[in-house]
């Protein structure tokens, strides 16, 4: 099988769809691997490590996406590179199309086989590809947010740890995840007092809190317990999840009203069209906007800048799932793993994932090889 492995192009990304170790793994197993030139430059992985790796250097992403029957990415196609798709060939990446109507607009025309990694599953019906991203995402969140906290970012001037006779701030994590378990992991670690609310109280969060007794806080999401806590938080972070769909709004333009001037809200859940109401996607180049004196921070690709760690971190996961469409094809690799399978998002110009279709307004399709 030809694998294709363009240049990521969407602003400030870093990262790289397959590394030469795994470049090295698909071409000894008699496949042919092609990557566009520079591909992993940012990151320290040159064209001659691909090359040593029996890889071939491709120098315009044009022809990758017209010899590939397989194409490996990490950010969603943008519009250019969806346009170069066609009938007969897999793209295998990150999609988050229940936010993005435009690109499954795109996606549906191409005729193109697109699996998505946020929605393939394991046994215990976890995301096992969306883990290692959301694992640095919500770490960064914290990163972020108490950067953006300082005065000369707009922010109420508040440090996450206090100091000697001053309070700690606030923190406020909604969804108990893997985002807001690294998140609220990261905020105690620097000092701050936080709350997670979460729609359950799962035995993993009551002993996550009895580790954190005197600093942390569990409780039900609920919009009372989310008013509540809004009005004394110094940081917010949005961190809710439902596999494939929107993200459910859990702030609303009114609950701003409710916060403290300087306030910062990170919506890491903006990917899938975000937490708060008054999200709307952000760079890297741009990361934040004010709404009734609230700091909004929205980027999509937050693990993007820290590309060296979060490539090696996503292609350990990625890895064993390229290969086994590989070397099986992708149609009985996808009937023959019924977890591989649930990351199928598009075929042959239907919406085969149910949550996605559902929150396009598309009709949910079955898929028949």
């Amino acid at each position: 099988m030809i694998i294709g492995i363009p240049k990521e192009i969407k602003m400030h990304e870093y990262r790289v769809g397959l590394t030469p170790q795994g470049a090295k793994m698909l071409t000894q197993s008699g496949h042919k691997v092609i990557v566009e030139t520079r591909a992993g430059d940012a990151i320290g992985f040159s064209d001659q490590d691909y090359q040593n790796s029996g890889a071939e250097i491709i120098q315009q992403a044009g022809d990758i996406f017209e010899q590939s029957a397989l194409i490996i990415k990490v950010k969603e196609p943008q519009e250019a590179e969806c346009r170069m798709l066609s009938k007969g060939q897999t793209l295998f990446t990150y999609l988050h199309l229940a936010a993005d109507p435009k690109q499954a607009e795109l996606l549906l025309a191409s005729g193109a086989t697109c699996i998505a990694y946020e929605t393939i599953t394991d046994d215990n019906d976890r995301l096992p590809l969306l883990q290692p991203m959301s694992e640095i995402a919500g770490r960064m969140s914290i990163q972020s947010g108490a950067h953006h906290l300082e005065n000369t970012q707009g922010g109420s001037g508040v440090l996450l740890s206090g100091a000697f006779g001053v309070a700690s701030a606030q923190v406020l994590v909604l969804g108990g995840g893997v985002v807001g378990m690294n998140a609220a992991k990261v905020a105690l670690g620097m000092g701050a007092d936080v709350t997670i609310l979460n729609r359950s109280i799962a035995e993993r969060l009551t002993n996550f809190q009895q580790q954190h007794n005197t600093q942390l806080t569990v409780n039900l999401s609920s919009q009372a317990n989310i008013e509540h806590s809004l009005k004394i938080a110094d940081l917010v972070i949005g961190a809710a999840l439902v596999a494939g769909a929107s993200a459910p709004r859990l702030i609303t333009r009114d609950m701003l009203k409710l916060m403290k001037k300087g306030t910062v809200l990170v919506d890491v859940s903006i990917d899938q069209g975000g937490c708060f109401e008054t999200s709307k996607m952000t760079t890297h180049d741009k990361p934040t906007y004010v709404i009734d004196d609230i700091i909004h921070y929205c980027v999509g690709n937050m693990p993007g800048v820290v590309a060296q760690t979060a490539t090696l971190a996503l292609t350990n996961a990625t890895l064993p799932y390229v290969v086994e469409l590989a070397n099986k094809g992708i149609q009985k690799a996808l009937l023959g793993n019924s977890n591989l399978g649930n990351g199928l998002n598009i075929y042959q110009g239907k919406v085969i994932h149910k949550a996605v279709a559902e929150s396009l307004g598309y009709q949910y399709n079955s898929v028949s090889f």
